[in-house]
């Protein structure tokens, strides 16, 4: 990795964006000015260069662990939740092909009237032509996370960094919305995120980083120019490694 420049440090690398964060304000669904500021700020990286795979949550629409938690068989419910990541990728498909931005949908479960499965050979390709990829329906198993599933696919198609989108700036001690004397790692350790319970990601996807030593940098998403100054080399947030 070099030092921060006039090049993007990073040429390929996987976004995991949770559901939650299209919301903004609203307390369910998708609120337009929140997804085309995040398609933004996509686009311009990509015109610059930078081979971007996304993998989108669907907590803004359906939770198959709170389904299940309420009663719900736990696969019919996770099957759901993963629905619900189809529409929000499709979602962003839009803002970011409105952005004049070519972008491909491939899912982990076949809906071939909507978007392609996904195959790992044909999603490197995309990444190669200068597409955007994003990643829906989770692994396409029930009783993983879109964390799992951001983990492997990160994995798979080779990225240098994997970035984890989060409401606040980065990896604390406890939760600063709740605690003002939170204080906030500049980096970390897979064991310290695993032994001290911090919450990043589940630990299915945490271990998966550690054995595959991939890097994961955890950031504030709604920050715009975060997610630009991340792929430039500056320090932002919490790095995991």
């Amino acid at each position: 990795m070099t030092t921060s420049g006039s090049q993007p440090v990073y040429k390929r690398i996987l976004l995991k964006l949770s559901g939650e964060a299209l919301m903004g304000s609203a307390e369910y669904g998708i609120q337009p000015e929140v997804i085309s500021r995040f398609a933004q700020e996509i686009s311009e990286l990509n015109a610059q260069g930078v081979q971007l795979g996304i993998v989108i949550g669907g907590g803004n629409i359906f939770r198959g662990a709170g389904l299940a938690a309420s009663g719900m068989d736990r696969v019919s419910a996770d099957h759901m939740g993963m629905l619900a990541t189809v529409l929000n990728a499709l979602a962003l498909q839009d803002a970011l092909e409105r952005n004049g931005t070519f972008c491909r949908v491939m899912s982990a479960i076949r809906i071939h009237e909507v978007c392609e499965d996904y195959l790992r050979r044909r999603a490197i390709r995309h990444l190669e032509k200068g597409r955007v990829v994003i990643f829906a329906a989770g692994t396409g198993n029930p009783f993983f996370t879109t964390d799992s599933a951001a983990s492997l696919r990160a994995v798979e198609i080779g990225a240098e960094l994997m970035l984890k989108a989060t409401q606040v700036d980065g990896v604390y001690n406890a939760d600063p919305r709740k605690n003002p004397d939170a204080v906030r790692y500049d980096t970390l350790s897979y064991d310290e995120v695993i032994n001290n319970r911090l919450g990043v990601m589940d630990t299915t996807a945490v271990v998966m980083c550690q054995e595959q030593k991939m890097p994961l940098r955890v950031f504030d998403v709604h920050r715009y120019g975060n997610l630009t100054d991340i792929v430039y080399g500056k320090n932002v947030g919490t790095l995991v490694k």
